[in-house]
């Protein structure tokens, strides 16, 4: 019987999915944990890396790419755990932490997602928690500059109640996903995790960041690099329909 479904989107950048594959291999020998990977049309031969190295992943490769929410959707449809850990391809996650979250998630029935702490290859800490994402912090990280971080409290176990955590990694209860619905496929890029997460709070779940516990993350915003590629006018008009749906900008 399976107790974690892992889902991982790729799209190119072979060498990251090599690493973050080869980070859960430990986890993936165990047989109470399923891999699932969707693959957004890559052209560098990612595929058949998967599937001749990993014959055991479940791997579907689209013939387009169907951006972040469409094809983590997918990957959650195939998914048969009561939990499930959506982890992005540029990460390197390690035992500890997925079973940490995994046992915070069973001794906290009212958590519907948590989250872990996340370096880069250096040790810097990420700004993964954030408050409610605001427009102009919004278009400012957009843009590659930054409003002054909010300080969030810690509760007694270390935990911070954040309002939302990035998509790069989310473990999060099949029961709370089942209640609120999948990821906003009308979010091509951009904030469909803040989406996501504002959804369980109207619904009364609760969303931790679990600093205790870390994995690597080596983070690259190709919008930063270009705010107005064809990327970046996803992210622009994920954060538009984010705002209209909620009619909350600030």
């Amino acid at each position: 019987m399976k107790r974690l479904s892992i889902i991982i989107l790729t799209y190119d950048h072979l060498d990251d999915t090599r690493r973050c594959l080869e980070s859960l291999l430990p986890v993936m020998q165990r047989g109470d944990t399923e891999v699932i990977i969707i693959d957004n049309a890559s052209a560098d031969g990612t595929p058949a890396y998967i599937s001749q190295t990993y014959p055991l992943i479940k791997l579907t490769v689209n013939e387009a790419n169907r951006g972040v929410a469409a094809a983590r959707n997918q990957g959650l449809a195939q998914a048969i755990a009561p939990t499930l850990l959506i982890l992005d391809n540029d990460t390197i996650a390690n035992t500890r932490a997925i079973d940490g979250m995994l046992a915070y998630l069973d001794s906290h029935p009212d958590v519907g997602l948590c989250a872990c702490r996340m370096t880069d290859t250096e040790g810097n800490v990420q700004r993964s928690f954030r408050p409610f994402p605001g427009l102009k912090g919004k278009l400012l990280s957009v843009l590659g500059l930054r409003l002054a971080t909010e300080k969030m409290r810690a509760d007694d176990e270390g935990a911070i109640e954040p309002y939302y955590v990035i998509g790069a990694c989310q473990m999060i209860r099949r029961e709370a996903l089942e209640q609120v619905g999948v990821l906003d496929e009308a979010i091509f890029y951009g904030p469909e995790d803040a989406d996501f997460c504002h959804r369980l709070r109207q619904a009364g779940w609760k969303i931790k960041y679990l600093p205790q516990f870390s994995i690597i993350h080596t983070y690259y915003r190709r919008t930063r690099r270009n705010p107005l590629s064809r990327l970046g006018l996803h992210h622009i008009r994920g954060l538009l329909h984010f705002y209209s749906k909620w009619g909350r900008i600030s």
